[in-house]
């Protein structure tokens, strides 16, 4: 079956927030067939069916300033992508559990800045499975689901905001400095696996998984974040720096959420 194959350069297109947007933005147009991203080069391939007027309109909606570039006609894509899923998985799993580890180690050293890593994390593992639903398919309907991720991580994000002004206004102990630089030494080295992962499908043809070049530099600052804060609770003797990192890291996991509730 032949596809035309869509060229667009979308500048504002630079983390996975973006790429979920555009996602569900198409999802209930028919005719498209496979979306091809790349964040680093901030392009998005469509293969669709039919005019592109409709698509081209779609995402100036978006106002994330796509310009349509060329379009051509090309086959059905039909590669074998059981590599590419495969890597989706072991992403996903990893940060399921640096998710797990960081919320548990997080309370346990009195640290707030390891929760809210915890929640990027758990915010990473939900870009990483809804892409997986696109894998080898056409666009298929997953508002809902995508509806329920957002309000769950909003929620996440709610209540640990509201634990982190208690201790704000509240005399807190002093964070375990140890377990917040060593935790997050080791999501540093996940995050650094789950780059070396998916820079192995880049030779692909159809690889919008390289976009992790610029969303997994977000999570290692993040990471070196916490780790500096630990050294400044123990520099200092103040809970001030793990509450600041937390409520910076809590504000991003927060406008993810919101960004992607906006299309719901």
């Amino acid at each position: 079956m032949k596809l035309q194959q869509s060229l667009f350069d979308i500048p504002k297109m630079d983390c996975p927030s973006e790429e979920n947007l555009i996602r569900l933005k198409l999802q209930d147009f028919s005719q498209v067939h496979h979306l091809d991203f790349d964040l680093e080069q901030r392009q998005l391939k469509i293969q669709h069916q039919g005019e592109i007027e409709p698509l081209i309109q779609a995402l100036e909606e978006l106002k994330l300033g796509s310009r349509f570039i060329d379009s051509h006609e090309v086959d059905a894509h039909s590669a074998d992508q059981i590599q590419e899923k495969n890597l989706l998985w072991a992403v996903l799993i990893i940060n399921l559990a640096f998710f797990g580890i960081e919320a548990l180690w997080g309370w346990l050293a009195n640290s707030m800045g390891l929760v809210a890593d915890s929640l990027d994390m758990l915010a990473d593992a939900m870009v990483y499975g809804l892409s997986l639903w696109a894998v080898g398919a056409a666009l298929i309907r997953k508002r809902r689901v995508a509806q329920i991720a957002g309000y769950l991580q909003l929620s996440l994000a709610f209540l640990a905001f509201m634990e982190l002004i208690h201790r704000f206004i509240s005399p807190v102990e002093l964070p375990d400095f140890k377990s917040m630089m060593m935790v997050s030494a080791f999501a540093l080295l996940a995050n650094a696996i789950c780059l070396y992962l998916l820079q192995k499908s880049r030779t692909k043809e159809e690889v919008h998984m390289k976009a992790s070049l610029i969303f997994t530099s977000n999570d290692v600052i993040i990471n070196l974040g916490v780790i500096s804060a630990g050294s400044l609770v123990y520099a200092l003797n103040s809970p001030w720096p793990d509450l600041i990192i937390g409520m910076i890291v809590l504000f991003l996991v927060a406008k993810g959420a919101l960004r992607i509730l906006k299309l719901n």
